[in-house]
């Protein structure tokens, strides 16, 4: 069985961080994720990294991540017309040390 991760690139509007950070902290993890991580990475520019059992367990969770991020989308800047609000990459965990 593979784990699988999914990292997600956003940025938070000016004056909104506060606010959307509580929102994050908030949420309730997921079942089956074994840990998620929200780093910052610049100014306004964060990060979450979620660390799932399997692809499968991720994708069944997709509508739930998908339903919490409508909640904070009013915080998040437009990262480009066609990504909208946030980068997503995810994919099988190949090599863990």
């Amino acid at each position: 069985m593979a784990k699988f991760i999914n990292v997600i690139k956003y940025k938070i509007k000016d004056g909104s961080k506060d606010e959307c950070l509580k929102k994050i902290n908030e949420m309730s993890k997921y079942e089956d994720l074994i840990s998620s991580k929200y780093i910052g990475s610049g100014a306004n520019s964060y990060c979450f990294i979620g660390e799932w059992v399997l692809e499968g367990v991720y994708k069944a969770a997709y509508p739930k991540l998908i339903e919490f991020l409508d909640t904070i989308r009013d915080f998040l800047k437009e990262i480009s017309p066609e990504l909208g609000v946030t980068d997503l990459v995810s994919g099988t965990v190949v090599i863990e040390k």
